[in-house]
């Protein structure tokens, strides 16, 4: 107060050189705290650029980057004949560039909102037909609304997030330039996606075995989405699960003929040479074979299921060998008929002479059609007395096929019993397709070519025989699910 007293107390010429003293400080004060928000490196180039919009030219400085570099792949230059100098506005110079090389004519924000609510209603308005399944399984963890339906909110919800873009801007944070919207990128755990792909299989075996075709017609479009998120061994069975299924809801079965005979012969080529499963087994009855075949002379062997016949070469090699000479090999070869009615089992014999003439084997062939192993008698065999020459009866994969006639596994077994062989060597499946129920036989074939494949995945590199083996398991996997193993190939 005293102060302020003195100064208007003081003359006019005093009082005038005060007031001017106190402007000059307040500019000198002002420009001060602007030079202090500029930023300092670039105020020493001659920009004057503020820190707070720094993120702002950067930005443009990277979009003015991007158009300038379309512009020349184009080959069209949108420049002016004005000369831009050095400016001192460093974040107005961008945006007078920016819109120099890219003039903005996109839609309106009205225009913009009014085509997201059409896109809402065209979505709202989509069919979306729900099926309602009876069963007592839990289908909440499946994902989709063919299984389980989801509450109006949460449609609603699932709807205003469909209809979300990201739009990428230029120039202005309130214009957008690019009209290509970006896909949502979605990251899906892949274990937490294999749960539920095996649920979805499980809940449309159970459809099919209570005949609600509408609903497993929705599940098994569901697998084939939750199967692209798998890799290996699991997306491959899955895969094939849900072929198989599809055609058993449709009724689009597979179609036997000569062709489709002869490729199923050549897969089962393959998959002998990239599978140990078969080789194991055929060294190991050829084992038993051989032990009692040691003395004698004379050899019968009745094989259930000659099909290319590989299993008997070794078994020729180990025979040739044998102290004292080889004995008289007599092969009876049962098949099943071929569809073009060629005699295929003949062909396999006359290769099997072939071989036993190079290995010094007295070599005998008989082949023998029939459609199933329960038609055959054993008068039909032209089996010998054991004093004249040993018998042996072989069946590899063969006996499960008979688990849906009734009385036919029975009746073969008697048949066997009344030839009095000296060995019969037996190999089989360690899983149950055969089955009353469709969803017991359908998870047991789950979990048993589940195996196999995960087998095959670690136990070779990526061939041509990995592949054709694959391709052979998946038409057994056809043959239990869609037929019921009522295909004339049984399943490994």
């Amino acid at each position: 107060m005293k102060r302020n007293h003195q100064v208007s107390c003081g003359g006019g010429q005093n009082g005038g050189n005060t007031s001017v003293s106190n402007s000059s400080k307040a500019k000198i004060w002002e420009e001060e705290q602007e030079s202090g928000s500029m930023d300092e490196l670039l105020a020493v180039l001659g920009y004057k650029v503020r820190s707070d919009d720094m993120a702002d030219v950067a930005e443009k400085l990277e979009q003015l980057e991007m158009v300038m570099g379309s512009t020349q792949q184009d080959g069209i230059s949108q420049l002016s004949d004005t000369v831009h100098y050095n400016p001192s506005d460093l974040s107005g110079w961008l945006q007078t560039m920016l819109s120099e090389l890219n003039p903005i004519d996109d839609l309106s924000n009205s225009q913009q909102q009014q085509q997201q609510k059409q896109k809402q209603k065209q979505i709202e308005t989509q069919s979306r037909v729900i099926y309602v399944d009876n069963s007592e399984y839990d289908l909440r963890a499946i994902p989709g609304i063919a299984a389980y339906p989801q509450a109006q909110s949460q449609l609603q919800t699932e709807t205003e997030t469909t209809s979300k873009r990201l739009k990428t801007s230029i120039g202005s944070a309130s214009s957008s330039s690019s009209s290509i919207e970006p896909r949502p990128l979605v990251v899906v755990d892949a274990h937490d996606t294999g749960v539920r792909l095996v649920h979805t299989l499980m809940a449309c075996a159970e459809a099919v075995q209570q005949d609600n075709l509408k609903v497993a017609d929705a599940l098994v479009k569901q697998v084939g989405s939750l199967a692209v998120s798998q890799t290996g061994a699991m997306r491959k069975v899955a895969t094939y699960f849900a072929e198989a299924l599809a055609r058993r809801i449709y009724r689009v079965y597979p179609q036997e003929d000569s062709l489709v005979s002869s490729y199923s012969d050549i897969l089962q080529m393959h998959f002998y040479e990239s599978c140990p499963y078969l080789k194991f087994a055929h060294f190991t009855a050829n084992q038993a074979i051989l032990e009692k075949f040691a003395t004698a002379t004379r050899v019968h062997v009745v094989d259930f299921g000659l099909k290319q016949g590989m299993q008997w070469p070794p078994l020729m090699q180990a025979l040739a060998l044998r102290p004292g000479g080889p004995p008289v090999f007599r092969l009876t070869g049962i098949g099943p008929p071929q569809p073009d009615n060629t005699d295929a089992l003949q062909q396999v014999g006359w290769k099997l002479a072939q071989f036993a003439e190079t290995m010094g084997v007295e070599f005998e062939f008989r082949g023998f059609v029939a459609n199933s192993l329960a038609d055959l008698e054993p008068s039909m065999l032209e089996v010998r007395p054991p004093e004249v020459e040993t018998l042996a009866v072989n069946s590899v994969f063969e006996l499960h096929c008979l688990l849906a006639r009734p009385g036919a596994i029975e009746k073969v077994m008697a048949s066997i019993k009344a030839m009095n062989p000296k060995i019969v060597t037996m190999v089989e499946q360690e899983a149950n397709h055969n089955g009353p129920l469709f969803l017991d036989r359908f998870n047991e074939s789950l979990h048993y070519y589940s195996s196999l494949f995960d087998s095959l995945e670690g136990s070779s590199e990526p061939s041509e025989d990995l592949v054709m083996s694959e391709v052979y398991l998946g038409r057994q996997i056809c043959n239990v699910v869609a037929c019921d193993g009522g295909g004339q190939s049984g399943a490994p």
